[in-house]
This record gives C-alpha cells, sequence and structure tokens, in this order.
C-alpha cells in the first residue's frame, strides 16, 4: 500500500514518537519505526523508558572526546574515523539515528553546553561537523545535527526567544549548518528550543523551509528537540517533520482536526509523512546481524581510535616563556621524578552531565597512566583539593609538601572544572575554576619547582596562576582514553598539534556580551551582532589571554611563499625542528576598504598539515562560496562585493606572518556601511546604543520587564513570581530541590532543571499523552493564581482527554 493511501489519522500518527526513543511505523505501508538515541561523542543507549536526560543506566558504549574537544583537532578527517566509529556503535546497538552532532555557534564561553559544540566559528564548526556526519553515515544509521538554530543558553531554554539581526543570523549562526547540509548530506537534523524572532524553530518557515530545504537543499527528516514541539499543526505547515519523544495522541487529534476544518492541507501531511518514511527506509537493516552489545574486538578498537582522537586534541598553551627566563618543562625528561597532584588525576573528569553522556566501556586516569610510562619516575600522590568542596588547607598543606620533597624534580597539577559546572540545563555562573584549585597552583609554583598544569574543562577558565607555572597542557573532556593520551603527550611519545577552536579572554568581563547574557527574561537579544568571539576581539583591540586557533608544539614550524590568483591560495610550511609534527595552517580574509560592514578579519579555510623532521609541504587552500560573501539584508540575498580583500595566512588570528592582496570580481559595487550604526563599525559592542542597535536589526528592540501574567510559554522558574501561592511554592521548591542535590552530590539535578526551564506548554509532549493542550491551559490557570479553578479545569480534562485518545488508538488498531 502507498503512504498516501493510508488514512490522515494514520499518517498525521507518523508525525510524532511512540515512545521516548522510537519512531511510529506503519505495518500496512511497509513502514518500520526507527530508533533514536543520543551520540555526539557516544551513543547513550537508554535502557530504562522515559529517559531523555542520561539518569538511568544505558548500555556500555565508547566514550570519545567531546565536540569542543574534538574541534581543537582542526581536522575533518579525525572527525570523520571517530563519525565512522560512532556509527559502528549505534548499529551493532540496535540505533537508527544518532542524535549529533552539536553545532552551535559558542556565543559567550558560560553556555553550560559549550562542551558539546565545536567552536565561536562557523567554519570549524561546519567543517569538523562534515566530517563526523559523513563518518556516522558511512554505517547506514543517520546522524542528526543539532540544535537548530541559534541555541545559545540553557537557562530559560525552552522557553527563549533568540532575537537576532538577520545578516549575523545567517553568515554567523547558520553558515556551519549550511556548510555541513551541502557537503555531508545528512538525513534529519534536530530543532533547538527556542524561538528565533518570535517563532519556535521547529514551526519556523523562514529556517525550515526557505533556508533549509529551498536554499540549501536538504531532503531529509527535522526532528523536534524533545518536548521542543510547540504546535503540531504550525511545524507541520512550515517544515517540521517529526515531534520527538511522545505526545501520545494529542498531536494527532490536533492535525486530524485541522484538516478536517480545512486549516491545514492534508497534502501538507503527505509530504511530511514521506520525509518520516524515508529516514526509516535509509535507515533500515533488514539481513544485517546486530548484536545489541558491542563486541570485545570493537570495545578495544574503539578504545584505542578515542585515544587517537585524543592525541590530537590536547591543546599545549605554555611551555616555558617566550623570553627564556622559564625553561619548558614538556616533554618530560627521561629520569625525571615526577610528583602528580590533583584529584582530577586519580579520579578522571572526561565528559559533561547531561544528555549526553555515556556509560563508558573503560575508564583511566593519569596518575595510573603516568606510572606505566617508561622513563619517568612518579615519587608520590597528592589529592590537593576537594573535588566539590571549597578550599582545605591540610589537602594543600600535603600537596606542597611532596611538590617540595628533594626526590621532586617536577610537579604535574591536574585541576579544572567539575562535573557541576558543565552541564546541558545549566549555564555556568562564573569563568574561575573553584578558589581551592587556584590556591593550590600557586602554593606550587611558589616551592620553586616546575609546575606542570592538565587543565581539565569543556570551555575557557580564568588563570590567575598563569604566569607562576612551567608550562599548561589543556586536554579539555578528553573521552575515556583521554588519560593514556596526556600521559603520552607529557612524556613525548607524541607531539601535541592543537589548536583552540574558541578565544580564551583575561576575565569573564572582557567577553561582548558579559553584560547581557544569559538573557533572564523571554527575549535573548543578541545585540553584539556578528562581533562574538574573535571577531569581536580583534576588531574592537581587546587583549586576549590566548587567541584564537593558537596552539604550541614541541616542534618550530616557517611559514612562505604565498601566492594567490582566483581560485585559491598556495604557501609552504616547513618544520623547522628534528621532530615531527603538524600545524593548522589557517587563511583569514579582511574585507575591502569602504565596503559592508565586517569584523576586521575572518577565517575563511583551513588545513592540518603533518610534517616531518626539516620537511617542507606546499599546501593549497581554496576559495569557495563562503570565501567573500556577505548577506545583503535588503534585497535577502548573498552578494560579492568587487573590491581588493587581504588574505592572511598564520597559525592563530593573531599569528599571521603572511599576506597578500587579491582583486575580487564581485556581483556588486562596494556597499559603504550605513554611518548610523555607529559603534557597531568599531566592533565596540559594548557601548552601541538604541539606535545603533535599531540600524543594526532594521527595527526597535526592547526587552520585556518582568512576567506577571503567565502563558503556556513561560517557565515553571517564571512561576517564583506568581500571585498563587500554590504555583509559587511549586517553583520555590524546585528551586531548592535543586540547589540541596548539587551540594550534595556534586552533580546536577537533570531532572529538576528541566522541569524548571520546562514551559507548560511542554507537558503536552513529555507525558506520551497523558497531558492535552486542554489541561496545559489549566496548569496556567494555576500559574496565575486561579487554583481551584485550575485544578477543577485539569481533572474535567483528565478524562476528557483518556477518552479521545481512546478512540484515536482504537481507529488505528482497526486499520
Amino acid at each position: 500500500m502507498e503512504l498516501e493511501e493510508l488514512s490522515v489519522t494514520e499518517k498525521a500518527a507518523m508525525l510524532s514518537g511512540g515512545s521516548e526513543w522510537d519512531s511510529r511505523g506503519n505495518e500496512r505501508a511497509g513502514i518500520p519505526s526507527f530508533v533514536m538515541s543520543d551520540g555526539p561523542h557516544g551513543v547513550r543507549r537508554q535502557l530504562g523508558a522515559g529517559d531523555h536526560l542520561g539518569l538511568g543506566a544505558s548500555k556500555p558504549a565508547t566514550c570519545f572526546p567531546t565536540a569542543g574537544t574534538v574541534a581543537n583537532s582542526w581536522d575533518p578527517d579525525l572527525a570523520e574515523e571517530m563519525g565512522k566509529a560512532l556509527g559502528r556503535e549505534a548499529h551493532d546497538l540496535d540505533v537508527n539515528v544518532l542524535l549529533g552532532p552539536g553545532m552551535n555557534i559558542k556565543r559567550n564561553p558560560l553556555c553550560g553546553r559549550n562542551f558539546e559544540y565545536y567552536s565561536e566559528d562557523p567554519q570549524v564548526a561546519g567543517r569538523l561537523a562534515t566530517g563526523l556526519v559523513k563518518g556516522i553515515q558511512s554505517n547506514g544509521v543517520s546522524s542528526c545535527p543539532k540544535h537548530f538554530a541559534v541555541n545559545s543558553q540553557e537557562l530559560r531554554r525552552q522557553a527563549s526567544n533568540s532575537v537576532i539581526d538577520e545578516r549575523t543570523l545567517r553568515e554567523l549562526y547558520l553558515t556551519g549548518f549550511e556548510i555541513m547540509i551541502r557537503e555531508a548530506s545528512p538525513w534529519a537534523i534536530m530543532t533547538s528550543y527556542n524561538q528565533v524572532n518570535g517563532t519556535y524553530a521547529h514551526e519556523n518557515k523562514h529556517l525550515l523551509t526557505e533556508i533549509l530545504r529551498q536554499e540549501w537543499g536538504f531532503d531529509g527528516t527535522v526532528i523536534s528537540d524533545w518536548g521542543g514541539s510547540n504546535s503540531a499543526v504550525a511545524a507541520v505547515k512550515a517544515g517540521g517533520s517529526l515531534e520527538m519523544p511522545s505526545p501520545g495522541y494529542t498531536s494527532v487529534r490536533e492535525l486530524v482536526g485541522a484538516v478536517k476544518a480545512g486549516t491545514l492541507a492534508e497534502a501538507d501531511i503527505n509530504v511530511r509523512a514521506r520525509e518520516v518514511a524515508t529516514l526509516a527506509e535509509r535507515t533500515r537493516f533488514e539481513g544485517v546481524g546486530r548484536d545489541d552489545l558491542l563486541s570485545d574486538d570493537v570495545i578495544k578498537t574503539h578504545h584505542e581510535i578515542a585515544r587517537h582522537v585524543a592525541e590530537n586534541t590536547a591543546v599545549l598553551l605554555r611551555n616555558g616563556s617566550a623570553d627564556g627566563t622559564v625553561a619548558p618543562a614538556l616533554p618530560l625528561k627521561p629520569g625525571t621524578r615526577v610528583a602528580v597532584i590533583g584529584d582530577m588525576a586519580e579520579t578522571a573528569r572526561y565528559q559533561g552531565s547531561g544528555s549526553s553522556k555515556v556509560n563508558a566501556t573503560g575508564e583511566e586516569n593519569l596518575l595510573d597512566e603516568l606510572k606505566k610510562m617508561g622513563g619517568i619516575d612518579v615519587v608520590g600522590y597528592q589529592q590537593g583539593y576537594e573535588r566539590h568542596g571549597g578550599k582545605n588547607s591540610v589537602l594543600v598543606e600535603d600537596a606542597v609538601a611532596l611538590a617540595a620533597a628533594d626526590t621532586t624534580d617536577v610537579v604535574v597539577a591536574v585541576v579544572g572544572l567539575d562535573e557541576r559546572s558543565e552541564s546541558e540545563g545549566l549555564d555556568r555562573s562564573t569563568m574561575a575554576i573553584a578558589e581551592g584549585q587556584n590556591e593550590l597552583v600557586k602554593a606550587l609554583s611558589a616551592t620553586g619547582k616546575p609546575v606542570v598544569v592538565v587543565l581539565v574543562a569543556g570551555s575557557p577558565v580564568e588563570l590567575p596562576w598563569f604566569d607562576d607555572i612551567a608550562s599548561l597542557l589543556y586536554i579539555g573532556l578528553s573521552g575515556q582514553a583521554g588519560a593514556s593520551a596526556t600521559a603520552r603527550v607529557l612524556v613525548g611519545e607524541v607531539n601535541p598539534s592543537g589548536h583552540l577552536a574558541e578565544t580564551w579572554p583575561l576575565k569573564y568581563t572582557d567577553c561582548p556580551s558579559s553584560g547581557w547574557y544569559p538573557a533572564i527574561g523571554r527575549d535573548a537579544i543578541y545585540r553584539e551582532g556578528p562581533f562574538v568571539g574573535y571577531r569581536y576581539y580583534q576588531t574592537a583591540g581587546v587583549p586576549v589571554r590566548f587567541p584564537f586557533g593558537y596552539g604550541l608544539s614541541y616542534s618550530t614550524f616557517t611559514y612562505s611563499d604565498l601566492s594567490s590568483d582566483e581560485n585559491g591560495i598556495t604557501f609552504s610550511v616547513t618544520n623547522d625542528s628534528d621532530i615531527p609534527g603538524a600545524t593548522v595552517a589557517q587563511m583569514y580574509v579582511r574585507g575591502p576598504q569602504g565596503g559592508a560592514m565586517r569584523p576586521d578579519r575572518e577565517l575563511k579555510g583551513f588545513k592540518k598539515v603533518f610534517l616531518g623532521a626539516h620537511e617542507t609541504k606546499k599546501v593549497t587552500i581554496a576559495f569557495d562560496r563562503y570565501t567573500f560573501r556577505h548577506y545583503d539584508v535588503v534585497p535577502g540575498t548573498w552578494k560579492t562585493e568587487t573590491g581588493e580583500r587581504e588574505i592572511l595566512v598564520g597559525d592563530s588570528v593573531v599569528n599571521l606572518p603572511l599576506s597578500v592582496r587579491e582583486s575580487i570580481q564581485g556581483d556588486i559595487d562596494l556597499c559603504p556601511p550605513n554611518p548610523v550604526l555607529g559603534n557597531y563599525l568599531k566592533g565596540r559592542v559594548k557601548d552601541v546604543t538604541d539606535n545603533e542597535m535599531t540600524a543594526l536589526f532594521g527595527h526597535g528592540v526592547i526587552a520585556p520587564g518582568k512576567t506577571t501574567v503567565f502563558g503556556e510559554n513561560d517557565p515553571i522558574s517564571s512561576w517564583v513570581d506568581s500571585r498563587g501561592f500554590v504555583a509559587r511554592t511549586i517553583a520555590k521548591t524546585l528551586t531548592k530541590r535543586e540547589e540541596s542535590v548539587r551540594r550534595k552530590t556534586g552533580q546536577p539535578d537533570l531532572n529538576t532543571l528541566f522541569i524548571l526551564n520546562m514551559p507548560p506548554r511542554a507537558m503536552c509532549k513529555m507525558t506520551q499523552g497523558m497531558i492535552d493542550a486542554a489541561m496545559v491551559q489549566a496548569i496556567v490557570k494555576i500559574a496565575n493564581g486561579h487554583t481551584f479553578r485550575g485544578i477543577g479545569s485539569f481533572v474535567a480534562g483528565y478524562f476528557r482527554n483518556i477518552s479521545a485518545n481512546k478512540r484515536v488508538e482504537k481507529e488505528l488498531e482497526n486499520k
């Protein structure tokens, strides 16, 4: 039977999940259901029903480095290798659709989910995601890149409206997705929770139809984030294919009712159902063995791949001083007597918290791995600090005693962020690491022994002791094999080649959006425009701790012989040392003088270059559709200005020893910027006026005040301001419970955080059909202080909902 021959009810049923992780198939049309699973850096095949946050047990799988760490490799081929392993495990664990990679732009370093995202730059995000998607789908498993689009904060994540100007939206926040869609052709994509300029992402026609499908040519399935669908009817009209997890039959009833009322065409349902059916067919595994558990061979092989990825992502941020007053401490010389200090050296932290958390097939710690390394002597270990606590002078004193001992030559101190600091559902409150750890590092440095800091964190932190240490190795969140990879880097068996995929500011207040992030109200206004990360720091002349693209090596490299033509650039890179190594060659473009407003320079291409000792290689980076274009808002299309560009080449955004000018013949003349943009023209976004922001956005932008009348899209957390005692008590109780659990366990209470961030309308989407839209409105009455009226409406709606669901279920069974 053809899909179009099915009843409207049957086709509508295919557009929402049948359970927490499964789609609904249709036997009559031969359409199987398919299984979805979290998996940006490891397959989280959940064993229990109704768990989308990783609170329960999941099948063992390899935990690879997180996206924010993988991005430091600047190597799409490495990402593809990792993707192939991820796809193989998804296949073996009975997963058809792997929910990843996460590729939102890192707007601010405090976003709790930054460890799951690649970069502040769309070129890096797009190219790395392309590699991962290709690798995953080579196994016949669909990737599902996320979160489309403009998802930049965890606070109020299901009830936040990202207000952004069209040019910034297109050039910065969507270009990474565009690169990945055009080059990797994913079979699915996940929409974000938030609204984009007032319309929820899963029902945003501008995003899903005009840009994603019509402009980029996406032909796959658009899946909502879990609970992220708002209106099933609006989603179908706009281009949303499948809402997850399972609203029971509530959405089915809404869609059928809209068709009967003439407000939704059956043809639209046919298109969306066909998209779901196509994904089911693309990921069908008939006749292929699937063990449902990983074999010993896969576990061993993939652990080694995870180590290989981690080795290529470690970033050497300091090794001695530029003036020679501090000698390099790495690699550790044969015979070095090493004191290992830090709780995270004994109990590794290698992934973030939330839905991406993997039940790893194995674990390592740096203390044990260093003991295995030949040629060095581990003379002792001290905890150094309370992992989740405050200051502990006894632990510091014991660590200092070990460091100062005559038997110690070098101190390796492992510090960083704990499990509470980086998590889905919770933004960081500070860029600082725990004060107890800062005091430890300062005390260790005061012993006069060389201190090597191994830094564990998924995003930038402040480093008040940076000038006091000998060496700093940043390993990010390096996955289950990160400890052995780190040990190999420390002793020189691996030459570090990672480069930072995001800028590290000196202090949080230097960040362009620090004054308005995260938005505590409904509207998150992106008033900084395109000046995010290095685009801001370079344009506004703000000093940073580490620039975008920065990374040291045990080798030294020389760039030379740059030339260009209409197709691209060519240059040479030489390894000047006796040690084989790799560098990341980066191409930046500076726009034509007198042209449209732009940041001072923008990354437009890169290539990881592997070189033997004293080897020279010619490197070519081609120009492409993204190199010289800008988005012209007035005609609503991409344009290229005719004029001279400066092409700059080097190994970071600030170290660009080569430059050449190239005249570009575009399709328009130079477009002088609107002088009313004022401070934007020099990147001084912290000084912009309301008039200048109006000029950027094309309309006035006013942040709303405190919510006093609550709707179905206001989060539960906002009920603390409710006039109703019951609603106010619910919000305050949940807030206190989450804080208490975090203090006691050292882990965020993800379930409570999810509820606090959840608006009532999501209850309709997350309860397997137990709550429908009418019951949501009853809950809203309670939020607004009409407690008894709301409870009465809720109870009456409950029984009506049960009857309506039974009718739909019976109709489907009779088919």
